[in-house]
């Protein structure tokens, strides 16, 4: 791996953990961080998230936005959201942030898709240990 791939992939890995910090502070719930790249070859890092309510969906995407813009200087090169507000995307290439409301999250289980990839420990990684976790999402995390 050279420099260059080695220094792009901890930007990655740096954006998605302040999107999930960010994310955090907004109150998100399920909030989880895939590395997706070896399955998918798009993107670097999945950021998922729930969401409350429509409302709650936009302050965390808004807040999102604005803390990769001002800590990492990066803009979305995509931002799109289903019409009732049950869901939002935000994609910067290398990584691409989703935030659902619960039933949304659960229809989709777009965690369970990429199952296999590796989910960074958001604890250790960001000092996040206060998430609260569905039943299912914890299972899955195993917490």
């Amino acid at each position: 791996m050279t420099d260059k791939i080695r220094e792009q992939e901890e930007f990655s890995r740096k954006c998605a953990i302040t999107a999930a910090v960010a994310a955090d502070s907004k109150k998100a719930t399920d909030l989880m961080v895939q590395h997706v790249r070896d399955l998918i070859g798009v993107t670097d890092y999945f950021v998922i998230a729930t969401a409350s309510n429509s409302r709650q969906v936009d302050a965390i995407i808004d807040e999102i936005e604005d803390q990769l813009r001002e800590q990492l200087k990066v803009k979305p090169t995509h931002r799109e959201g289903s019409s009732d507000g049950s869901w939002s995307l935000l994609d910067y290439g290398d990584i691409v942030v989703h935030v659902f409301q619960p039933e949304t999250r659960e229809y989709y289980r777009l965690e369970a898709l990429w199952n296999d990839a590796p989910v960074l420990d958001l604890a250790k990684e960001a000092g996040l240990t206060e998430i609260p976790y569905s039943d299912r999402i914890a299972k899955m995390l195993g917490k």
